[in-house]
């Protein structure tokens, strides 16, 4: 017998849409909390690792010097980080791979229904020694040839034949042999 269907949740669909809401309200306001966390961080680590700059009372020779020291220390993190970029993405492409072969070795990998294909042998012999071979080869002329020997059984045929080939002297011969010997 099946089981009762299990029943639902009386919950009015105005209290499902409260609940809903409450929900969102709550995930907004975490939202909000967090990008502000993640902003006074920032601030932060900048302040901890950048001293500010001090621009005033700087000759432009002195501003182009320090635009192109910048400049210079930009270009290097660009290479770091292009550097660190391939490597990872290298890497990557190096665990895909690798997740494809243990999912290969597990045997999860489901293989194509084959057809059952006839093959000759003197195809089979082309795959295997490549497209070089070319001689089609006489299995068939090495092999010796068995034939069954028939057993020499006595023919029960019918009864005059028998009588006939018996009337003449060879079968009186055999006849009287053997109950005398």
């Amino acid at each position: 017998m099946s089981e009762p269907a299990p029943k639902k949740p009386k919950i009015s669909a105005s209290r499902r849409l409260f609940l809903k809401t409450k929900i969102l309200k709550k995930a907004s306001t975490l939202l909000a909390e967090e990008k502000e966390q993640k902003k006074s961080d920032r601030e932060q680590t900048l302040s901890e690792r950048v001293p500010p700059l001090q621009l005033s009372g700087l000759t432009v020779q002195d501003l182009q010097n320090l635009c192109k020291e910048l400049h210079q220390k930009i270009d290097v993190v660009d290479e770091e980080r292009y550097d660190i970029e391939s490597k990872v993405s290298k890497n990557e492409k190096e665990i895909t791979d690798l997740n494809y072969k243990i999912f290969e070795l597990k045997g999860k990998m489901k293989r194509p229904a084959l057809k059952r294909v006839r093959v000759s042998a003197d195809a089979m012999l082309g795959a295997l020694l490549g497209a070089k071979h070319k001689e089609s080869i006489d299995f068939k002329a090495n092999l010796k040839t068995v034939k069954k020997e028939e057993e020499k059984k006595e023919e029960v045929t019918d009864w005059r034949k028998n009588v006939d080939a018996m009337s003449g002297m060879e079968g009186r011969k055999k006849m009287f042999a053997g109950p005398n010997a």
